[in-house]
């Protein structure tokens, strides 16, 4: 073979493996873009939030009004579907229906866990009352834990006080929506009061916290639906 000749067959292999990297770079190129394509949809996936929030503000038109809209489920209330009702808080000093939610998917679950929210002013307004899906659908919950949880979780409703009840009280416009919440509950549902228990009554919990007021709310309960807190 002439040096001619040598030096043309080198330029053909020299081109040929060039040719190769391009299409494998722009191959890896094209599959990581992919890659990152997909990883930013799931990333931007956001929680479950398909509930309804009533505000904290009482209504002109009386005080059980707001209150009595989340009778309206999109899944038909059942007789006997619901034994009773749990108190939890979130433990954090701020938060939202939507916070919680992300955080329970974080743990693989469905969604927002609990079937109401109550704000405290701290990323969601005083007493702001958030119906969740799971109520709206008249789903189990996902808030118990505890060697019963599965029976409470299905037969519960979960409600949440946004607060850490460890380190301070909660609000007294969270207070007294929870009471109107618990009494239009019991009252629908024909709960009976010794069905309204706290988290830490059934967990190794201190939920709703040590600053959490048991005996405000079973005086609230016990005085009737005029009485005050």
């Amino acid at each position: 073979m002439t040096t001619s000749n040598s030096t043309e067959s080198r330029a053909v292999d020299h081109d040929a493996q060039r040719r190769r990297r391009v299409v494998w770079t722009t191959l890896v190129a094209a599959m990581t873009g992919v890659g990152a394509l997909l990883a930013g949809l799931q990333g931007e996936r956001s929680p479950r939030l398909d509930g309804v929030a009533l505000a904290a503000a009482i209504p002109a038109d009386g005080p059980n009004a707001a209150i009595n809209t989340i009778f309206n489920t999109r899944a038909p209330l059942e007789s006997g579907r619901w034994d009773g009702i749990v108190i939890h808080d979130s433990g954090s000093s701020s938060g939202s229906a939507a916070t919680i939610a992300a955080e329970h998917e974080a743990r693989g679950l469905l969604g927002l866990g609990h079937h109401f929210v109550i704000g405290n002013g701290k990323g969601s307004d005083d007493g702001e009352l958030y119906v969740g899906y799971r109520w709206l659908d008249q789903l189990p919950g996902a808030h118990a834990a505890g060697p019963e949880q599965d029976s409470y979780n299905r037969r519960y409703i979960g409600i949440c006080l946004i607060g850490d009840g460890d380190r301070k009280p909660f609000t007294e416009a969270q207070m007294s929506r929870l009471v109107e919440l618990v009494r239009s509950l019991t009252s629908e549902l024909g709960i009976p009061p010794e069905h309204v228990i706290l988290h830490r009554d059934i967990a190794a919990t201190t939920s709703p916290g040590r600053f959490f007021s048991e005996a405000t709310l079973r005086r609230a309960l016990a005085s009737g639906p005029a009485s005050g807190l």
